[in-house]
């Protein structure tokens, strides 16, 4: 095999695993927009947030540390004691349902039947607040996460691909142990949102609140359900994510790669996440291996967003999206 289709299969092979974490952060977007019509701005800071949530509680982290040291003359940082990695996801998820049930009580909740318009704000207020409440609570700076996931180097592809080609290709053990959870979390998604109650029950909320109110849904309890499954989503980004390049404020700047996930595959598929974020991935290595040398490199920056402003000319509604029409 000539040396170039080699380089260029490696380039696709690390850029599907790429768009796995890109597509982990779209898989939340999916959820909120399918119960509730609302695009969550604030999906990429709730990455961050319980990404910082969780390095806080594994290493013992005092919360507000430096407010509180600020206030009292104090000298907090840490507890004295670290918390096994199973131990802290368990607990950061506990936070990420009581911020959902935060979210639903003093936001949600008074924005029933509003347009769409105000929620997306309101989201926006959201992701600033938790931005910056993020920041006060466990400091602004990079944190080193680690839950025990392999990384570096997949010895047994590297061997065996050089065994056949004479060249081993380099794929990062995190992105497959991301791509495997990122499967199994599309499949469980996908059932629960065609065949349970609550997934139905979903469905219904986003077609009309004040419908879903009359036939006896809890529009309540379904935001709260569907913002902590979110949350959990967030959860398993900020873990991929924050094991990858650490745990930095910049972490919810992945927000914005997930937008042309999401216009492509369809903001109410679930599938349609993965799908779009596999081929923005392995599009934007692969259009970075052939095209960047001829234009100046740094094509990844924007490569996304011009397939995405393609896809919205030609096929707004994305590959699996649902066509809305509507008739005056």
């Amino acid at each position: 095999m000539p040396d170039q289709l080699l380089y260029a299969t490696e380039a696709a092979l690390n850029g599907l695993m790429a768009g796995v974490l890109y597509s982990l952060v779209a898989l939340g977007f999916v959820l909120i927009f399918k119960a509730s019509g609302i695009f969550n701005y604030a999906q990429g800071v709730l990455a961050l947030f319980a990404a910082l949530t969780l390095v806080g509680f594994q290493n013992g982290q005092v919360p507000f540390a430096h407010l509180i040291n600020a206030v009292f003359g104090t000298d907090l940082h840490h507890f004295g004691w670290q918390l096994p990695a199973l131990v802290a996801i368990v607990l950061t998820a506990g936070v990420m349902v009581a911020l959902a049930i935060v979210i639903e009580r003093y936001v949600l909740k008074h924005l029933v039947n509003q347009p769409p318009i105000i929620l997306f704000m309101a989201t926006i207020g959201m992701a600033y607040f938790l931005e910056g409440f993020g920041d006060i609570m466990w400091g602004a700076d990079i944190k080193k996460l680690d839950v025990g996931l392999p990384q570096g180097l997949n010895e047994t592809i590297d061997a065996v691909t050089f065994e056949a080609f004479g060249y081993g290709f380099f794929i990062d053990n995190l992105d497959i142990v991301a791509s495997v959870v990122a499967a199994l979390l599309v499949i469980s998604l996908t059932l629960f949102s065609q065949y349970s109650k609550q997934g139905r029950a979903l469905r219904a909320v986003a077609d009309d609140h004040q419908a879903a109110l009359s036939v006896g849904i809890s529009l309540r309890f379904i935001w709260v359900l569907v913002w902590s499954i979110a949350g959990f989503v967030a959860l398993v980004a900020g873990i991929m994510w924050g094991s990858k390049s650490g745990v930095q404020f910049s972490l919810s700047l992945i927000a914005l790669k997930a937008l042309p996930v999401l216009m492509l595959g369809g903001f109410t598929s679930i599938p349609g996440a993965i799908v779009g974020g596999l081929i923005i991935g392995m599009g934007e290595k692969l259009f970075e291996f052939f095209i960047g040398p001829m234009i100046g490199g740094a094509t990844e920056n924007w490569f996304a967003y011009v397939l995405a402003l393609l896809f919205l000319v030609f096929r707004p509604q994305g590959l699996f999206g649902e066509k809305i029409i509507e008739r005056v």
